[in-house]
C-alpha cells in the first residue's frame, strides 16, 4: 500500500468516528443527507452545549446585573472574539463581529446601515449577478434607498466566464474606474462549488476599494485566512457551519471607512444560537478544517468524475474542476448537475425515493445565473463513499437508452 493510500485509510477511520457524532443521521441510517448547503447538521458538541445554556445560564444578554445574565453576556463577547480566531483575524482590535439571523441579513445589514453612508453622487460599485440572489437584491436596494436621496450610483454587473462561472478578470479590470468603491463577491459558489480565489480582485481593485465577501459556503468547510483574503467584510451563515438555524455572523474591520454600526435598537440575541455557534466553531477546529476540506473534496471528486461518465447528465460549471489534481476553478463540497431528459424537480423526487435527499430547484440564483432548475449534492464532513458510489448507482440506472 502506498504512502497516499496510508494516510487516506487514516482519514477514512477519523471520518468514521466524526460520523458517529450527529445523532440525526444514526437516527434513518437508510437516508443520505446531500443538502449541507442549504443548512448542515449537527454534532452532538452543538446539541449539548445548547442543552448545557438553556439549563444553567438562559438570560437576556447587557440587561442583568445577575449571575445568569452575566454569564450569558460574557459567552456571547466570548464568542465574538471565537468567531475572529476561527477566521484567521489578523488585528482583532480593529475588527467587530455582528450576530445576525444568517448571511442574507448580513448582507441587508451592510447595505442598509454602512453603504449608503459610504457613496456619493456617481460612485460605483460591483455586484455578482450571477451567484446568490442574497448577494445582488440588497445592493440594489441600497442604490434604490440613495436615489430616493437625490443619490445616483452606478451598479456594474460582475463579469464572469461563460460556462464556468469564474469572475472574468479582464472584464472586470475595464469595469474599474477612479470612482469605484465597493465590490461584493462570493467565496464558493452556492451552484458550482468552485472557489472564487477572490485574493485576485483585491490584487486588482487595489487597496482603496471595499470588498464585501459572501462566505456562506465555506466556513465550516475549509480554513479562512483573513489575512490572505484582505476584504473589508465577510458575512456567514452559522448553521451551515453546524450551529443551530437562524445563526449567522458579519465580521468587519474599521479600515476603509468607519464600522459598521447596525441602526436601530439592539434587541434580544439570539443567545442559544450564539451558544450553538461557539461550540461549532470549537468542534470544528478540534475535527480539523484541513482533514474536512480534504474529505468533502475527495467526495465531491469521486461524484463529478462518476457523473462525467455518464452521458445522460450535464455537470454544471468549471470542466476543469472536473480534473483530479487540478488547480483551476478547484471544486469544493457542491456537484450541480442536470439530467438530460428528466426534469430537475422531478428528478429530486425519484432520488429521495431512493433514500437521497438532495436540492433540486433554482438554488435562488440572481438573474445573471442558470436560468433552468437543477440538482444540487452537497456534502459536509458526515457524508461517505458509499453514499456517493450508492447515489452514483441510482443515477446510472436513469441513463438515457
Amino acid at each position: 500500500m502506498t504512502e497516499d493510500n496510508d494516510r487516506w485509510e487514516e482519514l477514512a477511520a477519523w471520518q468514521r468516528e466524526i460520523r458517529a457524532e450527529f445523532p440525526i443521521l444514526a437516527a434513518e441510517p437508510h437516508l443520505a443527507y446531500l443538502d449541507s448547503a442549504a443548512t448542515a447538521q449537527k454534532p452532538r458538541a452543538v446539541l449539548d452545549a445548547v442543552t448545557a445554556y438553556l439549563t444553567t445560564s438562559n438570560a437576556n444578554a447587557a440587561r442583568g446585573t445577575y449571575p445568569w445574565a452575566n454569564r450569558t453576556t460574557r459567552m456571547i463577547e466570548e464568542v465574538r472574539e471565537r468567531v475572529k480566531s476561527f477566521l484567521g483575524d489578523p488585528e482583532p482590535a480593529r475588527s467587530r463581529v455582528h450576530f445576525t439571523s444568517g448571511t442574507s441579513e448580513g448582507l441587508r445589514t451592510i447595505a442598509r446601515d454602512w453603504l449608503p453612508g459610504h457613496l456619493r453622487d456617481g460612485d460605483e460599485i460591483v455586484v455578482p449577478f450571477a451567484d446568490h440572489e442574497a448577494n445582488t437584491s440588497p445592493w440594489l436596494e441600497a442604490r434604490d434607498l440613495l436615489a430616493a436621496r437625490g443619490v445616483r450610483i452606478t451598479v456594474h454587473e460582475m463579469p464572469v466566464q461563460s460556462g464556468s462561472g469564474d469572475y472574468d478578470l479582464t472584464a472586470l479590470a475595464a469595469l474599474l474606474t477612479p470612482r469605484t468603491r465597493f465590490l461584493a463577491l462570493t467565496h464558493v459558489h452556492h451552484v458550482y462549488g468552485a472557489d472564487m480565489n477572490v485574493h485576485r480582485v483585491r490584487e486588482l481593485a487595489g487597496d482603496d476599494v471595499v470588498l464585501c465577501l459572501d462566505a456562506a459556503q465555506s466556513v465550516g468547510h475549509l480554513p479562512i485566512s483573513l489575512a490572505a483574503l484582505d476584504v473589508d467584510f465577510l458575512v456567514f451563515s452559522g448553521h451551515k457551519a453546524l450551529a443551530l438555524p437562524g445563526t449567522g455572523a458579519v465580521w468587519s474591520r474599521e479600515v476603509r471607512g468607519a464600522p459598521l454600526v447596525p441602526g436601530g435598537w439592539d434587541g434580544t440575541p439570539n443567545t442559544a444560537g450564539i451558544a450553538s455557534l461557539g461550540a461549532a466553531l470549537a468542534w470544528l477546529e478540534n475535527a480539523g478544517l484541513d482533514r474536512i476540506e480534504r474529505w468533502t473534496r475527495g467526495l465531491a471528486e469521486r461524484l463529478t468524475d462518476g457523473l462525467s461518465a455518464l452521458p445522460a447528465y450535464e455537470v454544471l460549471g468549471c470542466p476543469l474542476s472536473l480534473a483530479r489534481g487540478t488547480r483551476v476553478q478547484q471544486r469544493q463540497s457542491i456537484v450541480t448537475f442536470r439530467h438530460r431528459d428528466i426534469e430537475s424537480v422531478d428528478l429530486g423526487f425519484i432520488l429521495f425515493s431512493e433514500g437521497f435527499m438532495v436540492r433540486a430547484d433554482g438554488l435562488c440564483q440572481a438573474s445573471g445565473g442558470e436560468k433552468r432548475s437543477s440538482v444540487r449534492v452537497s456534502l459536509h464532513v458526515y457524508n461517505t463513499f458509499e453514499e456517493i458510489d450508492r447515489l452514483l448507482v441510482t443515477l446510472r440506472g436513469l441513463t438515457s437508452s
